[in-house]
């Protein structure tokens, strides 16, 4: 699916889909709240509260326009398709 442009997905983009950040995961309400923080000040990414890799935005990837199919956390195009 590398570049292919498809509509985002009926979620808000505050919300990533649940094969990406499990609703149980330790770390998901820091997580969440570094991502808001991210999306409210226009940032490409957020620190990870956990591993302090660059995360990149759903409202990044968005505006990116496309779907790069290596499995971000913030997907904004991730559906519930078997193929995601």
């Amino acid at each position: 699916m590398t570049g292919e442009r498809r509509p985002l997905a009926d979620r808000p983009l505050t919300e990533p889909h649940p094969s990406r950040l499990p609703l149980d995961h330790p770390d998901r309400a820091r997580i969440l709240a570094a991502h808001t923080a991210a999306l409210a000040g226009g940032e490409a990414g957020y620190l990870d509260p956990a591993s302090g890799l660059f995360v990149l935005s759903a409202g990044f990837l968005a505006r990116r326009g496309t779907c790069c199919g290596r499995g971000c956390r913030h997907c904004p195009y991730v559906d519930d398709q078997p193929s995601e």
